[in-house]
């Protein structure tokens, strides 16, 4: 092996050898060795199954070995359970080669192994951020004694909390732990590819200055072509059968970017007898565990799962990767071919079926399109997270019981984003609201939770502060003593006021009782068919895809992409539906009794334009387009209403106050605050920017 690998402890090399009998490590964990040894900030990207996990725990496991460190030392952060859960046997084994323990704390962990953990850290501790708040407010942990030797905190699957509040606020808990250890903590991410590396780890490091590193190796032979598919069968039913017919023998991982979807397919497929599991977030854990072991021991079977199992959930070795209609981005894609392609001369790949209409083909297509490019979006914070500072200054003060009303900047201030807050007077704006009500108190200058903080965020009700996302409200599914998941209320009832048939699990059930003050339903297995759903935004589609699809639309085909026969025939009816569609352009298309302006701009974009239209808007808009009155519709028309916008100064949009209202914490804010968070996410300067010079060059 390298001169890298002689750095690694003599235990550590000695078990690398004998007990894990490797003759080599790969090229990310040879790079990752040294900067890490060095105490440097790392970010180390790698497809799934690259190694990143080992990349980061050998040299971890070196430093605790080397500089030996009562207690807690490292964290090892992940945004699923279910992945934490699968981490911890791997991570278990890897310590217990060095005399070490790791520990595993997260909301399916009962109060006897918290305790333990608590009495006597181990030196690792596996968890989640909302977890970890949770660890941080318990009057029933004394967080100073456990987090007082903290060194490293390791994060996986980075790219998936930078995108989104969650975050900013692990983001805010590790400034939290820095002040709590008394030490500029070493962060690493673990990651899969991402567009814009260098300003995630700037973004993950927060306030910290110590030297940083991206380490992303060639990929070298796992860089070769995969075998891609597209094929269009037109609804489920006809997916199911494609499944049942295809690839006997072999073992294929379904994805569905849906919960109602995942259970439409996964009881299809089990009319045509194929051997099916399903895993989404709203099954329970146990069947969640259930599904996802039987299919990592079975052979000629299917599971079917949303991105649950997207991240680097172990589920045995796959064959094949089959995707109905698309994902919404090329990130979420490369995580999902990276699924398949482990074993020794088998090539990654991915057999996409599409169904309905001509759209979700034409989506597909065009995210191929972007994937033959090289393009892999940038993974970007959502902007001012206003509401994330009040959440953090009230967790703060119960974790503290007091905080100085001058000091607590020199905490939860750290963080960049937080520190022009500050320097702007936000900040203080923050405080003053959540004094007047009654949030929080001032007592000669020292701020504590207030009787309304307490009300809605402490003692009982400080599990709140733990997330930073809303959820619905949704009712928990028993057969007898087994509880099978959850549902939304919507799907628990008929039309006509009676029980429903639900599917669950991939299977029928027939409601029987519900109680609704507790939030229960109890069902029976039922021949009958079913179907659930769940409330839930659909993800809106990026500028880069809509631009894509509209190059796919006027005759640009993907490289590297194979379309079946039926997907070719469905192509060009499709092509012909957008026969107007050209490269760099926003048409208005007037027919008898519609019409509408083809943007390709995104939904963000799109919205604002809306606005800006005013009465010649007939809709907000979609991804591709806006409907306009066909009585005033023209180019012309359209290009006179947006004139006026300054993409340096975009109106607050219609449905701003509304967003704001659905935005939690956003109580926590002065209502102009409130309105400038909301305006800030919902505009797309770029976006904007790009059709108006679009219609600028057209007109012209």
């Amino acid at each position: 092996m390298s001169g890298s690998f002689d750095k690694l402890h003599p235990i550590v090399q000695h078990h690398i050898v004998n007990s894990l009998g490797w003759r080599d490590l790969r090229p990310l964990q040879l790079e990752t060795i040294e900067p890490i040894l060095a105490g440097e900030h790392v970010l180390a990207l790698a497809p799934t199954a690259g190694g990143k996990t080992e990349a980061a725990v050998f040299p971890l496991l070196t430093q605790i070995l080397a500089e030996p460190r009562p207690g807690l030392s490292t964290l090892y952060l992940c945004p699923l359970r279910a992945l934490l859960n699968n981490l911890h046997v791997r991570l278990e084994q890897y310590a217990g080669f060095c005399g070490l323990r790791v520990g595993l704390w997260h909301g399916d962990i009962g109060a006897a192994a918290r305790r333990k953990i608590i009495e006597d850290p181990p030196e690792i501790l596996l968890t989640t951020p909302e977890s970890l708040e949770a660890m941080l407010l318990s009057v029933r942990t004394d967080h100073k004694s456990l987090f007082r030797n903290l060194r490293t905190v390791v994060i996986d699957e980075v790219h998936a909390f930078g995108g989104d509040d969650r975050g900013w606020h692990l983001l805010g808990v590790l400034e939290r732990l820095t002040a709590l250890a008394q030490r500029d903590l070493q962060r690493i991410g673990l990651s899969a590819t991402v567009g814009d590396p260098e300003s995630l780890l700037d973004w993950l490091v927060g306030s910290s200055s110590m030297q940083r590193s991206v380490i992303a190796p060639d990929a070298g032979g796992q860089a070769a072509q995969p075998e891609l598919t597209i094929d269009h069968v037109g609804s489920t039913a006809n997916a199911a059968t494609v499944i049942s017919r295809l690839h006997a023998g072999e073992k294929r991982l379904v994805f569905v970017d849906s919960r109602s979807g995942v259970e439409s397919l996964a009881a299809e497929l089990r009319s045509h007898e194929v051997t099916t599991f399903v895993s989404h977030a709203s099954l329970s854990v146990d069947e969640r565990r259930r599904a996802e072991q039987a299919f990592a021991e079975a052979r000629n079977c299917v599971i079917v799962s949303t991105s649950t199992l997207e991240l680097g959930i172990d589920v045995g070795d796959l064959d094949r990767v089959i995707q109905i209609d698309s994902p919404s981005t090329v990130a979420s894609f490369l995580q999902r071919l990276g699924r398949t392609g482990r074993r020794a001369g088998t090539p990654r790949n991915t057999l996409f079926l599409t169904t309905g209409d001509g759209l979700p083909l034409l989506q597909t297509t065009a995210l191929m399109q972007l994937w033959s490019t090289g393009y892999v979006e940038p993974v970007v914070p959502p902007p001012l997270p206003l509401h994330l500072l009040a959440h953090q200054l009230l967790a703060y003060a119960i974790q503290e019981g007091r905080i100085g009303k001058n000091l607590w900047q020199e905490v939860v201030g750290r963080l960049p984003v937080y520190a022009d807050a500050i320097s702007s007077g936000d900040a203080d704006r923050i405080v003053d609201h959540l004094l007047a009500k009654g949030m929080l108190v001032d007592d000669g200058g020292m701020l504590s939770i207030g009787p309304e903080g307490e009300r809605s965020y402490g003692f009982r009700h400080f599990m709140e502060l733990t997330s930073v996302f809303t959820s619905p409200p949704t009712f928990v599914v028993r057969h007898g003593a087994t509880e099978l998941g959850h549902l939304d209320p919507t799907s628990l009832l008929t039309n006509d006021r009676g029980f429903a048939t639900v599917l669950l699990a991939g299977r029928s059930w027939r409601i029987t009782s519900i109680d609704w003050s507790r939030r229960f339903a109890w069902v029976e297995p039922t021949d009958s068919k079913g179907r659930s759903r769940w409330l839930g935004a659909g993800r809106s589609l990026s500028p880069e895809l809509c631009n894509a699809m509209r190059e796919v639309a006027s005759g640009i085909d993907p490289q590297g992409v194979a379309l079946s026969l039926r997907a070719q025939t469905a192509l060009a009816d499709v092509r012909a539906d957008f026969a107007f569609a050209r490269p760099s352009t926003a048409p208005v298309v007037i027919e008898s009794t519609t019409a509408r302006w083809w943007t390709w701009a995104g939904q963000r974009a799109n919205a604002t334009l809306s606005d800006a239209l005013g009465e010649l808007a007939a809709t907000r808009g979609d991804d591709l387009s806006i409907g306009l009155d066909p009585h005033q519709a023209s180019s012309a028309a359209v290009l006179e209403k947006i004139s006026g916008l300054n993409t340096e100064m975009l109106p607050t949009p219609v449905v701003a106050a509304e967003f704001a209202d659905n935005m939690k914490f956003s109580d926590c804010l002065p209502a102009v605050l409130a309105l400038e968070v909301a305006r800030q996410r919902l505009i797309d300067p770029a976006g904007v920017q790009r059709v108006l010079d679009e219609m600028g060059k057209n007109s012209g």
